[in-house]
């Protein structure tokens, strides 16, 4: 009789993910990187006085000093506060762009991948929104709605959706053909227990990568989007606005729009750092190959 014990590759996710923190550098060191990043931008407050959005035309332009340690930009505001504050609404983007199409993408992963009447609707419909461009999309939303970090988010959500699906319901395929599904089914257990006993404790580990993924591209995109004019409002001070407000100013003085750069660069190094340690360490067919 087929052995209805599903396999523990890691024993627990949790105990995956400290193996994967203890064995790969790259994991610790984005964490590290990471939280360092978060903090700054929850610290903001403390880490400075001036009001980001505060305007001294009388300052404007004035170079790095003990008050401005990065000095003020044209409308005379602080530029590392606004760097700080800018921390918040990149990580904030990013994290609720990948929990929500993880979530969205994951309970109709498993779906598509274990119910077959489901299948080839679901994923037709997967296959049309990945043809649409996550810019254009979230331009067009603009288009109807207004401009907000909300607006924003649910964009960029819908359109990473369908590759969270394609992924879960690839790994769902290959599980509910092992032989501790197909036990189960025999001994009489019922969808819903078979999906969270067994299926969804399979499908952590590939998606807790992918989510990374996810949310460095949001991270990228919604600065792509603010510079562009179509992202968040431009009161709203984030990276991209700062680089868009900028532009005009390079020659006169490159940092203001360098500064911001450098911090989106950061930050998603330290995601994919993070992601990519946690690929090889997660992933069992990597084991060993260092």
């Amino acid at each position: 009789m087929a052995d209805a014990t599903p396999p523990a590759p890691h024993a627990t996710f949790g105990a995956g993910l400290w193996q994967a923190a203890c064995t790969h550098p790259t994991v610790a060191i984005g964490a590290a990187l990471l939280a360092l990043i978060a903090l700054s931008g929850i610290a903001a407050p403390l880490l400075t006085v001036h009001d980001p959005q505060a305007i001294d035309p009388l300052n404007s332009m004035a170079p790095s000093t003990a008050e401005n340690l990065l000095g003020t930009d044209h409308l005379g505001r602080d530029v590392l506060s606004r760097i700080l504050y800018g921390t918040r609404v990149s990580l904030a983007v990013g994290t609720l762009v990948a929990a929500i199409a993880t979530v969205v993408g994951l309970a109709i992963g498993i779906l598509a991948g274990f119910v077959r009447l489901l299948d080839a609707v679901v994923m037709r419909v997967m296959d049309g929104l990945m043809s649409i461009p996550a810019v254009l999309f979230a331009i067009a939303l603009m288009a109807v709605f207004r401009a907000s970090v909300e607006t924003v988010v649910i964009a960029l959500a819908i359109v990473e959706v369908p590759r969270v699906v394609r992924l879960v319901r690839s790994v769902v395929l290959t599980l509910r053909e092992l032989p501790f599904v197909e036990g189960a089914i025999v001994s009489g257990s019922t969808l819903p227990a078979i999906l969270w006993r067994h299926i969804l404790p399979n499908t952590l580990a590939p998606l807790t990568v992918q989510a990374t993924y996810i949310a460095a591209s949001a991270i990228i995109v919604e600065a792509a989007l603010s510079f562009l004019g179509a992202g968040t409002p431009p009161e709203i001070p984030s990276w991209g606005n700062m680089m868009a407000e900028s532009r005009a100013f390079f020659l006169l003085d490159p940092a203001l729009t360098l500064m911001p750069g450098v911090a989106l660069t950061i930050t998603v190094l330290a995601v994919n750092m993070l992601g990519d340690g946690l690929r090889d360490g997660l992933d069992p067919r990597l084991q060993g190959r260092l």
